[in-house]
Protein backbone atom coordinates (compact mmCIF):
# COMPACT_ATOMS: atom_id res chain seq x y z
CA UNK A 1 0.00 0.00 0.00
CA UNK A 2 0.81 3.40 -0.78
CA UNK A 3 2.66 5.25 2.42
CA UNK A 4 1.35 8.51 3.57
CA UNK A 5 4.81 10.30 2.72
CA UNK A 6 3.98 8.80 -1.21
CA UNK A 7 0.80 10.55 -0.91
CA UNK A 8 1.51 13.84 -0.10
CA UNK A 9 3.95 14.16 -2.12
CA UNK A 10 2.04 13.01 -5.35
CA UNK A 11 -0.74 15.50 -4.06
CA UNK A 12 2.54 18.11 -3.63
CA UNK A 13 2.96 17.62 -6.82
CA UNK A 14 -0.18 18.32 -7.98
CA UNK A 15 -0.62 21.38 -6.27
CA UNK A 16 2.59 22.89 -7.64
CA UNK A 17 1.44 21.78 -11.17
CA UNK A 18 4.32 19.52 -11.78
CA UNK A 19 2.38 16.47 -12.26
CA UNK A 20 -1.55 16.39 -13.33
CA UNK A 21 -4.29 15.01 -11.81
CA UNK A 22 -5.01 12.29 -14.41
CA UNK A 23 -1.22 11.46 -14.18
CA UNK A 24 -1.37 11.22 -10.90
CA UNK A 25 -4.24 8.92 -10.63
CA UNK A 26 -2.33 6.40 -12.51
CA UNK A 27 0.50 6.76 -10.93
CA UNK A 28 -1.31 5.80 -7.60
CA UNK A 29 -3.14 2.81 -8.81
CA UNK A 30 0.29 1.81 -9.80
CA UNK A 31 1.30 2.47 -6.28
CA UNK A 32 -1.60 0.32 -4.77
CA UNK A 33 -0.32 -2.27 -6.88
CA UNK A 34 2.86 -2.64 -5.31
CA UNK A 35 5.05 -0.10 -7.38
CA UNK A 36 7.67 2.12 -5.79
CA UNK A 37 6.73 5.78 -6.49
CA UNK A 38 10.03 7.58 -7.87
CA UNK A 39 10.40 5.03 -10.90
CA UNK A 40 7.03 5.53 -11.28
CA UNK A 41 7.27 9.33 -11.54
CA UNK A 42 10.61 9.06 -13.65
CA UNK A 43 8.49 7.97 -16.15
CA UNK A 44 5.21 9.84 -15.76
CA UNK A 45 7.46 12.89 -15.79
CA UNK A 46 9.69 11.90 -18.28
CA UNK A 47 12.72 12.94 -16.02
CA UNK A 48 15.74 11.13 -14.55
CA UNK A 49 16.17 9.72 -11.01
CA UNK A 50 18.59 13.02 -10.43
CA UNK A 51 15.40 15.40 -11.11
CA UNK A 52 12.65 13.21 -9.03
CA UNK A 53 15.35 13.03 -6.02
CA UNK A 54 15.38 17.37 -6.44
CA UNK A 55 11.64 17.60 -6.47
CA UNK A 56 11.61 15.97 -3.19
CA UNK A 57 14.43 17.81 -2.00
CA UNK A 58 12.69 20.84 -2.78
CA UNK A 59 9.06 20.59 -2.29
CA UNK A 60 8.08 20.01 -5.84
CA UNK A 61 9.99 23.46 -6.23
CA UNK A 62 8.45 25.33 -3.85
CA UNK A 63 11.92 25.93 -2.16
CA UNK A 64 14.57 27.14 -4.12
CA UNK A 65 18.21 25.53 -5.04
CA UNK A 66 20.29 28.55 -6.32
CA UNK A 67 23.86 28.36 -5.91
CA UNK A 68 25.62 30.81 -3.29
CA UNK A 69 22.50 30.62 -1.11
CA UNK A 70 21.36 28.20 1.86
CA UNK A 71 17.57 28.72 2.39
CA UNK A 72 17.25 28.92 6.51
CA UNK A 73 13.25 28.97 6.21
CA UNK A 74 10.20 30.47 4.41
CA UNK A 75 9.08 33.59 5.52
CA UNK A 76 6.43 35.28 3.36
CA UNK A 77 4.22 34.16 0.51
CA UNK A 78 2.17 37.35 -1.55
CA UNK A 79 -0.14 36.78 -4.76
CA UNK A 80 3.31 36.29 -7.01
CA UNK A 81 6.10 35.47 -5.22
CA UNK A 82 7.57 33.52 -1.69
CA UNK A 83 10.15 35.41 0.01
CA UNK A 84 12.73 33.04 1.96
CA UNK A 85 15.14 34.02 4.79
CA UNK A 86 18.83 32.69 3.40
CA UNK A 87 22.75 32.66 4.20
CA UNK A 88 24.46 34.68 1.46
CA UNK A 89 27.65 32.66 1.09
CA UNK A 90 29.88 34.94 -0.48
CA UNK A 91 28.91 38.19 2.35
CA UNK A 92 28.40 35.37 5.13
CA UNK A 93 25.06 37.52 5.80
CA UNK A 94 21.13 36.93 6.12
CA UNK A 95 19.17 38.55 3.56
CA UNK A 96 15.62 37.75 1.97
CA UNK A 97 15.17 35.84 -1.35
CA UNK A 98 12.15 37.14 -3.09
CA UNK A 99 11.06 34.13 -6.15
CA UNK A 100 8.70 34.47 -8.43
CA UNK A 101 6.61 31.61 -8.41
CA UNK A 102 6.48 29.40 -11.64
CA UNK A 103 2.85 30.13 -12.73
CA UNK A 104 3.46 33.84 -12.61
CA UNK A 105 7.19 33.37 -14.53
CA UNK A 106 5.00 32.50 -17.50
CA UNK A 107 3.19 36.21 -17.06
CA UNK A 108 5.30 38.33 -19.45
CA UNK A 109 4.42 41.38 -17.49
CA UNK A 110 3.90 39.89 -14.09
CA UNK A 111 7.89 39.20 -14.76
CA UNK A 112 8.24 42.15 -16.13
CA UNK A 113 6.96 44.05 -13.28
CA UNK A 114 9.04 41.96 -10.99
CA UNK A 115 12.10 42.82 -12.30
CA UNK A 116 10.99 46.74 -11.98
CA UNK A 117 10.40 46.66 -8.50
CA UNK A 118 13.77 45.14 -7.70
CA UNK A 119 15.14 47.70 -9.81
CA UNK A 120 13.80 50.64 -7.77
CA UNK A 121 14.33 49.40 -4.61
CA UNK A 122 17.97 49.08 -5.75
CA UNK A 123 17.99 52.64 -6.08
CA UNK A 124 15.78 53.85 -3.98
CA UNK A 125 17.34 54.13 -0.10
CA UNK A 126 15.82 55.32 2.92
CA UNK A 127 16.01 53.88 6.23
CA UNK A 128 12.23 53.44 6.12
CA UNK A 129 11.99 51.38 2.87
CA UNK A 130 13.37 47.74 2.97
CA UNK A 131 17.01 47.56 0.89
CA UNK A 132 16.99 45.73 -2.03
CA UNK A 133 19.96 44.48 -4.06
CA UNK A 134 18.80 43.86 -7.18
CA UNK A 135 17.05 40.81 -9.66
CA UNK A 136 19.37 38.30 -11.00
CA UNK A 137 18.13 34.74 -12.85
CA UNK A 138 19.14 30.98 -12.28
CA UNK A 139 17.89 28.79 -14.76
CA UNK A 140 13.93 29.49 -15.25
CA UNK A 141 13.93 30.90 -11.49
CA UNK A 142 13.45 34.76 -11.09
CA UNK A 143 14.39 36.09 -7.96
CA UNK A 144 15.51 39.69 -5.91
CA UNK A 145 17.58 40.01 -3.42
CA UNK A 146 16.25 42.28 -0.46
CA UNK A 147 17.23 43.46 3.26
CA UNK A 148 15.94 40.68 5.91
CA UNK A 149 13.87 42.07 8.65
CA UNK A 150 13.54 40.38 11.92
CA UNK A 151 10.02 41.34 12.48
CA UNK A 152 6.65 41.00 11.64
CA UNK A 153 4.22 42.60 9.61
CA UNK A 154 1.51 44.57 10.37
CA UNK A 155 -1.49 42.31 9.01
CA UNK A 156 -0.24 39.52 10.91
CA UNK A 157 0.10 41.17 14.03
CA UNK A 158 -3.83 41.93 13.63
CA UNK A 159 -4.61 38.56 12.50
CA UNK A 160 -2.87 37.57 15.87
CA UNK A 161 -5.36 39.87 17.49
CA UNK A 162 -2.81 42.32 18.46
CA UNK A 163 -4.11 45.89 18.67
CA UNK A 164 -2.35 49.29 18.33
CA UNK A 165 -3.08 51.89 21.15
CA UNK A 166 -3.69 55.63 19.33
CA UNK A 167 -0.17 56.74 20.14
CA UNK A 168 1.36 53.33 18.47
CA UNK A 169 -1.09 53.80 15.32
CA UNK A 170 -0.10 57.66 14.78
CA UNK A 171 3.82 56.98 14.82
CA UNK A 172 3.29 54.05 12.69
CA UNK A 173 1.18 56.20 10.43
CA UNK A 174 3.94 59.07 10.67
CA UNK A 175 6.63 56.96 9.50
CA UNK A 176 4.73 55.72 6.61
CA UNK A 177 3.80 59.02 5.67
CA UNK A 178 7.68 60.36 5.91
CA UNK A 179 8.67 57.26 3.94
CA UNK A 180 5.92 57.74 1.11
CA UNK A 181 6.87 62.09 0.78
CA UNK A 182 10.01 60.88 0.37
CA UNK A 183 9.05 58.39 -2.25
CA UNK A 184 7.05 61.44 -3.53
CA UNK A 185 9.78 63.59 -4.03
CA UNK A 186 11.03 61.27 -6.51
CA UNK A 187 7.79 61.03 -8.47
CA UNK A 188 7.05 57.57 -7.05
CA UNK A 189 3.46 56.99 -5.90
CA UNK A 190 2.77 53.44 -4.17
CA UNK A 191 -0.60 52.50 -4.44
CA UNK A 192 -0.64 49.60 -2.10
CA UNK A 193 -0.51 51.00 1.21
CA UNK A 194 -2.20 48.29 3.38
CA UNK A 195 -0.82 46.88 6.42
CA UNK A 196 0.48 43.73 4.72
CA UNK A 197 3.01 45.98 2.92
CA UNK A 198 4.32 47.37 6.65
CA UNK A 199 6.66 45.36 8.76
CA UNK A 200 7.40 46.23 12.71
CA UNK A 201 10.74 44.68 13.35
CA UNK A 202 12.14 43.44 16.13
CA UNK A 203 13.95 46.95 17.17
CA UNK A 204 10.72 49.40 17.05
CA UNK A 205 11.91 50.03 13.59
CA UNK A 206 8.51 50.63 10.83
CA UNK A 207 9.70 49.49 7.33
CA UNK A 208 7.67 49.88 4.17
CA UNK A 209 8.77 45.82 2.43
CA UNK A 210 6.74 46.13 -1.43
CA UNK A 211 6.80 48.91 -4.23
CA UNK A 212 5.11 45.86 -6.66
CA UNK A 213 2.38 48.38 -8.11
CA UNK A 214 4.11 51.63 -7.40
CA UNK A 215 4.19 54.00 -10.39
CA UNK A 216 5.27 57.45 -11.64
CA UNK A 217 2.78 60.41 -10.42
CA UNK A 218 -0.14 60.48 -13.10
CA UNK A 219 0.47 56.98 -14.07
CA UNK A 220 -2.20 55.36 -15.47
CA UNK A 221 -3.29 51.52 -14.92
CA UNK A 222 -3.34 48.96 -17.74
CA UNK A 223 -6.95 49.04 -19.36
CA UNK A 224 -8.35 51.36 -16.72
CA UNK A 225 -8.19 48.89 -14.27
CA UNK A 226 -7.89 49.58 -10.38
CA UNK A 227 -4.94 48.46 -9.29
CA UNK A 228 -4.06 47.72 -5.31
CA UNK A 229 -6.16 46.11 -2.65
CA UNK A 230 -9.19 45.99 -2.69
CA UNK A 231 -9.99 46.80 1.20
CA UNK A 232 -7.35 49.62 0.99
CA UNK A 233 -8.62 50.79 -2.21
CA UNK A 234 -9.47 54.82 -2.88
CA UNK A 235 -13.45 55.62 -4.32
CA UNK A 236 -11.09 56.83 -7.32
CA UNK A 237 -9.40 53.56 -7.86
CA UNK A 238 -12.45 51.77 -7.12
CA UNK A 239 -14.04 53.27 -10.37
CA UNK A 240 -11.81 52.42 -12.09
CA UNK A 241 -8.97 54.46 -14.51
CA UNK A 242 -7.72 56.75 -11.76
CA UNK A 243 -4.40 58.20 -12.28
CA UNK A 244 -1.06 57.06 -9.52
CA UNK A 245 -2.30 59.90 -7.23
CA UNK A 246 -1.04 60.60 -3.72
CA UNK A 247 -4.20 61.02 -2.54
CA UNK A 248 -5.41 57.70 -2.93
CA UNK A 249 -2.34 56.97 -1.11
CA UNK A 250 -3.64 59.07 2.01
CA UNK A 251 -6.69 57.35 1.58
CA UNK A 252 -4.78 53.73 1.34
CA UNK A 253 -3.03 55.08 4.86
CA UNK A 254 -6.53 56.36 6.32
CA UNK A 255 -8.08 52.99 5.85
CA UNK A 256 -4.81 51.39 7.66
CA UNK A 257 -4.96 53.81 10.53
CA UNK A 258 -8.59 52.75 10.92
CA UNK A 259 -7.39 49.08 10.66
CA UNK A 260 -4.77 49.44 13.85
CA UNK A 261 -6.93 51.17 16.58
CA UNK A 262 -10.21 49.45 15.66
CA UNK A 263 -8.98 45.82 14.32
CA UNK A 264 -11.36 45.37 11.54
CA UNK A 265 -11.66 47.25 8.18
CA UNK A 266 -14.31 49.90 7.20
CA UNK A 267 -15.57 48.29 4.60
CA UNK A 268 -15.26 44.32 4.63
CA UNK A 269 -17.03 41.53 2.67
CA UNK A 270 -16.22 38.33 1.33
CA UNK A 271 -17.38 39.18 -2.26
CA UNK A 272 -14.93 41.62 -3.34
CA UNK A 273 -17.58 43.60 -5.66
CA UNK A 274 -20.12 44.26 -2.85
CA UNK A 275 -16.55 45.79 -1.11
CA UNK A 276 -15.72 48.23 -4.03
CA UNK A 277 -19.43 49.35 -3.89
CA UNK A 278 -19.25 50.17 -0.37
CA UNK A 279 -16.19 52.00 -0.70
CA UNK A 280 -17.35 54.23 -3.13
CA UNK A 281 -21.16 54.72 -2.07
CA UNK A 282 -21.25 53.75 1.90
CA UNK A 283 -20.60 56.62 4.43
CA UNK A 284 -17.46 55.52 7.20
CA UNK A 285 -19.51 54.81 10.34
CA UNK A 286 -17.93 52.83 13.38
CA UNK A 287 -18.78 52.81 17.02
CA UNK A 288 -15.95 51.90 18.14
CA UNK A 289 -14.06 54.71 17.61
CA UNK A 290 -16.75 56.80 20.07
CA UNK A 291 -16.58 53.97 22.64
CA UNK A 292 -12.89 53.30 23.13
CA UNK A 293 -11.53 56.85 24.29
CA UNK A 294 -10.32 57.77 21.02
CA UNK A 295 -9.45 61.06 20.69
CA UNK A 296 -10.99 64.18 18.51
CA UNK A 297 -7.77 64.41 16.80
CA UNK A 298 -7.59 60.66 15.74
CA UNK A 299 -11.38 60.86 14.18
CA UNK A 300 -10.28 64.00 12.54
CA UNK A 301 -7.39 62.45 10.93
CA UNK A 302 -8.91 58.98 9.95
CA UNK A 303 -12.05 60.95 8.24
CA UNK A 304 -9.97 63.94 6.70
CA UNK A 305 -7.79 60.70 5.30
CA UNK A 306 -10.38 58.76 3.66
CA UNK A 307 -12.90 61.14 2.86
CA UNK A 308 -14.52 60.07 -0.30
CA UNK A 309 -14.12 63.42 -2.02
CA UNK A 310 -10.41 63.43 -3.12
CA UNK A 311 -10.76 67.28 -3.12
CA UNK A 312 -11.70 66.79 0.97
CA UNK A 313 -8.59 65.05 1.97
CA UNK A 314 -5.21 66.01 2.58
CA UNK A 315 -3.61 67.06 -0.42
CA UNK A 316 -0.17 66.46 0.54
CA UNK A 317 1.78 64.28 2.20
CA UNK A 318 3.55 67.07 4.20
CA UNK A 319 0.08 68.57 5.55
CA UNK A 320 -0.38 65.17 7.02
CA UNK A 321 2.95 64.72 8.77
CA UNK A 322 2.38 68.23 10.14
CA UNK A 323 -1.36 67.73 11.80
CA UNK A 324 0.16 64.84 13.19
CA UNK A 325 3.32 66.05 14.92
CA UNK A 326 1.70 68.41 16.16
CA UNK A 327 -0.74 66.08 17.77
CA UNK A 328 1.68 63.02 18.63
CA UNK A 329 4.13 66.35 20.47
CA UNK A 330 0.91 67.40 21.96
CA UNK A 331 0.31 64.18 23.64
CA UNK A 332 3.88 63.45 24.27
CA UNK A 333 3.23 67.16 26.42
CA UNK A 334 0.48 65.82 28.48
CA UNK A 335 2.19 62.09 29.06
CA UNK A 336 0.93 62.33 33.29
CA UNK A 337 2.23 58.83 33.38
CA UNK A 338 5.67 59.80 32.14
CA UNK A 339 6.09 62.97 33.97
CA UNK A 340 4.99 61.00 37.61
CA UNK A 341 7.74 58.43 36.60
CA UNK A 342 10.17 61.04 36.27
CA UNK A 343 9.47 63.13 38.77
CA UNK A 344 11.79 61.10 41.64
CA UNK A 345 14.66 61.13 39.20
CA UNK A 346 14.40 65.04 38.95
CA UNK A 347 13.68 64.98 42.81
CA UNK A 348 16.63 63.15 43.25
CA UNK A 349 18.88 64.88 41.20
CA UNK A 350 17.92 68.11 42.67
CA UNK A 351 18.86 67.14 46.38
Amino acid sequence: MPTKDDVEFLALLVHRRKLSKDLAEAVFTELQRGGELDPLLEGALGCSASEVAKLRRTRAGEIPEIPGYEVIQKIGSGGTADVFRVHEKKSGRVIALKVLRDDQAENAATKKAFIEEAKLLEKLRHAGLVEGYGAARYGELYFSRLEYIDGRTLLEMLDDDVRFDETQALRIVLTVAEVLAWLGAHAVVHRDIKPGNIMLASDGRVKLIDLGFAACEGAKARNDKAVGTVQYLSPEQCRGGAAADTRSDIYSLGVTLFHLVVGRLPFDSSDDREVLRMQVMQSLSSPELKSRGLSHHLHYFIEKMMAKEVELRYQTWQELIDDVQSQLAGRESLDFERDAREKPKRNGRAR
